[in-house]
């Protein structure tokens, strides 16, 4: 039996098969990047890159899929160890900070860029690469009770002004279901060429699709 038998009754062979083969990388292995990075693994796609340079820290146990063990240790290569044992996927991993500098060379083999880092003057390197490169682009943030998941055409780098504050609130609930909407948009791209966005609000449990 398959490794991937539910997801092969929900889609079609064509669809998983177009999974496999398509070159995608998540820029950013947190509560987003991580966990996203995850559920493309698991939903079949087998060419993923994950770029991060950060370590993990205990504050970032429950939002990301990390264990006590890894504490120190680079998230990019910790996410790609995990899913190796669970999966035997082979998730290429850089501990690089992304930065206009080296963008080309590391960004420069994907069809598909998903931006998931937590400060904008990176997610700006990622929107230039991706409008000088032409290279499909969707970045996924979030903030308090609201997330979104944008293609670049439309996106807006957010302010810094609270790139350097490390206390700030974050819950599980949202983190998964900005995973999983992104995850959705990600596999509608790839099946009908579509780049739709949509908006998340967790109170009202709210997911609205955005007109463009």
């Amino acid at each position: 039996m398959s490794l991937f038998f539910h997801e092969q009754l929900y889609c079609t062979d064509a669809v998983m098969a177009k999974l496999k083969g398509y070159p995608v990388t998540i820029c950013g292995a947190g509560a987003l990047g991580g966990n996203l990075t995850e559920i493309l693994a698991r939903a079949g796609f087998g060419r993923l890159k994950v770029i991060d340079c950060d370590r993990i820290e205990e504050r970032n146990l429950s939002t990301q899929p990390y264990y006590r063990s890894d504490i120190g240790a680079f998230k990019a290569k910790i996410l790609a160890n995990h899913l190796y044992r669970a999966l035997g996927a082979k998730v290429e991993s850089e501990t690089k900070e992304l930065t206009a500098t080296n963008a080309h060379q590391l960004l420069k083999e994907s069809h598909l860029i998903v931006d998931a880092f937590d400060n904008s003057r990176s997610r700006q390197v990622v929107k230039d690469f991706a409008e000088q490169s032409g290279i499909p682009c969707l970045h996924a943030g979030l903030s308090s009770d609201f997330a979104e998941a944008i293609w670049n055409d439309c996106y807006r780098v957010p302010s810094d002004a609270n790139d350097d504050i490390c206390d700030y609130p974050l819950a599980r609930n949202l983190v998964m279901l900005t995973v999983a909407v992104t995850c959705e948009a990600i596999v509608s791209f790839l099946t009908t060429g579509e780049q739709r966005s949509f908006t998340i609000t967790l109170k009202d449990l709210a997911i609205k699709s955005l007109a463009i």
